[in-house]
């Protein structure tokens, strides 16, 4: 086997690896912004050790440093929203959510590095749009969780962009320790406020051993082991083809979802049919950005 077929199976398995998370965030107890603490102080702390323990702890300029962290109270937003939208709806109403990622993407990036926005993402958007409607229109006692999930997929999309300046400059490892830190201190800032106005029972840091199980698994295996892998799988796989395997993870957690959870997770015809638009949309996007690149490459060749 090549080693650029074990890249990309590697890829697709730390995508199923991040469609299970939503699952693992109905199957602990604890509300979801101690599971965020819990998952990101597992995280950072152990790759902290490990950089420690194998003397490859560098020295970073400050300015450096705050990206990241900056960058990861994104990351520890992102996944409060994302634990608590599987809470209030379900993992497949969550995930659908999420599928709208590349969506503010392709919308946020031309933003970001002032580059035109182009007319098929304008039109994929309005795609994106005609999904959504059809899930809200047909799955209205799901529409908070909804919601929570797109503007947790919005806060992924800007997130993402960030990280792809900092990819090549750092190790994964060293990007991953300083962005999990910056997600923990997130949901150490936010304590009073959501003490105030969203703890009703307070705050529940006592867990059992079946969570201390699935936060393992959730820091270990689905942070420190797949958010590391996936950015150092980005140096050397093709940005198109890693967003197009990443369309794929709500299609996994999905199936994943249904045969774990069954009835629960059975949604009207609707809600796939408003879900599938959503993903040929999502799907559509990287083809015809990289035929259409492809294509003014050839143009530019040819002068």
């Amino acid at each position: 086997m090549s080693p650029l077929v074990k890249d990309y199976l590697h890829l697709h398995f730390i995508v199923w690896i991040w469609g299970f998370t939503a699952i693992l965030g109905l199957l602990i107890t604890i509300p979801a912004l101690e599971i965020v603490f819990y998952r990101t102080l597992f995280a950072f702390v152990t790759l902290g050790m490990m950089l420690v323990l194998a003397k490859r702890f560098p020295r970073l300029p400050p300015k450096d440093i705050l990206k990241m962290v900056g960058i990861g109270l994104l990351i520890g937003t992102h996944w409060t929203l994302f634990f608590a939208a599987a809470r209030v709806a379900n993992v497949s109403v969550c995930l659908v959510g999420m599928a709208t990622c590349a969506f503010w993407t392709s919308l946020l990036d031309p933003l970001m590095s002032r580059r035109k926005i182009l007319w098929y993402e304008i039109a994929l958007g309005l795609l994106v749009v005609i999904g959504l409607y059809i899930v809200f229109r047909f799955e209205g006692d799901y529409t908070v969780g909804l919601i929570m999930a797109i503007i947790s997929s919005i806060f992924a999309a800007i997130f993402s962009i960030l990280n792809s300046y900092i990819t090549h400059r750092h190790s994964h490892y060293v990007i991953t320790f300083y962005e999990m830190f910056g997600a923990w201190l997130m949901t150490v800032i936010f304590i009073p406020v959501y003490l105030l106005f969203f703890a009703d029972h307070g705050l529940q840091l006592s867990i059992s051993w079946m969570d201390l199980l699935y936060l393992a698994i959730l820091a270990f295996i689905c942070t420190v082991y797949a958010y590391s892998a996936s950015v150092e799988l980005m140096k050397r796989i093709s940005a198109f083809a890693v967003n197009l395997t990443y369309n794929l993870e709500p299609v996994y957690g999905i199936i994943l979802a249904v045969l774990i959870f069954g009835e629960s997770e059975k949604m009207t015809p609707e809600f796939y049919m408003g879900g599938i638009v959503i993903l040929i949309s999502v799907l559509a996007y990287p083809v015809l950005n990289w035929f259409y690149r492809r294509k003014a490459l050839q143009v530019d060749n040819l002068r």
